[in-house]
């Protein structure tokens, strides 16, 4: 079997990698369309009645290969992989250049620097909600906050607060553009976090500028999981970028250099839709320990028995 080697120049050191920290993942109601732009033409779509399984998973790392930094993966869908399935990123948003770089070499990821702004605000009275655990790992609410004379003792009664974290992509030319907002609300921190639970996740790569090849890889997840309301996701402003329910999907992904969705902007915009989709269920993954190992191997070694295998092989060279 032919792997990828960890030949990566920026210290993440010997596989495997070990991160640490805190995450939300949340499941959207996908419209295929949107999800078959995105993903390579080798694969199928798991689909019914013209949706399929994206979202998005966004976690804090307090301790990683790369130190600490935010990510947030935007998932187009879910691909048929007999007799599993496996995720397919659209893209990858984190706050390291290091990470970054590693994504893109080592896992071929769609990553991108991005900056991930936090900002707190009360809760009315009126609302509810049970997304304290999370908040407090992932960075944003401690046990102590803004107050008169500097930081105070956080009340442990009430209803919390209300964060916003807003995410911008870093271009090129060294400016930003807005990607999304991602609405979470903080109220104390439940007696129970879930089960502890541990779990593979599964997930397709490749077919980037920097990694040109069809990838497998898979993540070890140990965590306490449990249910929360999802997250409310808002899109750029009118003023910052054109509307993304209108995106027009043009014809399906190829992987060819000359296609429309080698265009960064476009792929943006698939990328926002995705975000913007419906959302049917959020789980929120505490105590965190998430393990990245070096067998990121080939596609075309998982299809031999398929009928696309040579077709894979044509892609692949």
């Amino acid at each position: 079997m032919e792997t990828t080697e960890s030949n990566s120049l920026l210290g993440y050191g010997k596989p495997p990698w070990v991160f640490k920290g805190s995450a939300l993942y949340q499941l959207h109601l996908v419209k295929a369309e949107t999800a078959r732009a995105i993903i390579p033409k080798e694969f199928k779509l798991v689909e019914a009645f013209g949706y399929t399984l994206g979202g998005f998973f966004l976690a804090n790392y307090e301790d990683s290969p790369a130190g600490v930094f935010d990510e947030l993966v935007v998932i187009a869908g879910i691909v048929w992989n007999p007799p599993t399935s496996c995720a397919w990123a659209a893209r990858v948003l984190v706050s390291s250049d290091k990470a970054c770089v590693h994504g893109r070499e080592d896992v071929g990821l769609p990553s991108q620097v991005a900056t991930f702004t936090k900002r707190v605000s009360a809760i009315p009275m009126t609302k509810k909600s049970r997304f304290g655990n999370f908040l407090h790992k992932i960075g944003i609410i401690n046990d102590y906050s803004p107050g008169v004379g500097g930081y105070q003792k956080r009340s442990t009664t009430g209803n919390g607060m209300m964060i916003d974290i807003q995410v911008k992509e870093m271009m090129s030319n060294h400016t930003s553009t807005d990607i999304c907002s991602i609405n979470l609300n903080n109220t104390p921190a439940p007696k129970w976090i879930g089960p502890a639970v541990k779990l593979p996740l599964p997930s397709f790569s490749g077919r980037t500028e920097y990694n040109p090849h069809l990838l497998k890889y898979s993540c070890q997840i140990e965590c306490r999981l449990r249910a929360v309301p999802p997250a409310k996701v808002s899109g750029p402003s009118p003023l910052a970028m054109p509307m993304h329910d209108e995106v027009v999907v043009t014809s399906e992904y190829n992987g060819s250099e000359t296609t429309d969705f080698t265009n960064s902007n476009y792929k943006r915009e698939l990328s926002i839709s995705v975000m913007l989709s419906k959302p049917i269920l959020a789980l929120e993954f505490n105590s965190l320990k998430m393990e990245k190992n070096n067998t990121i191997s080939r596609y075309s070694e998982f299809c031999r028995e398929s009928p696309a295998f040579q077709k894979c092989l044509k892609q692949d060279k």
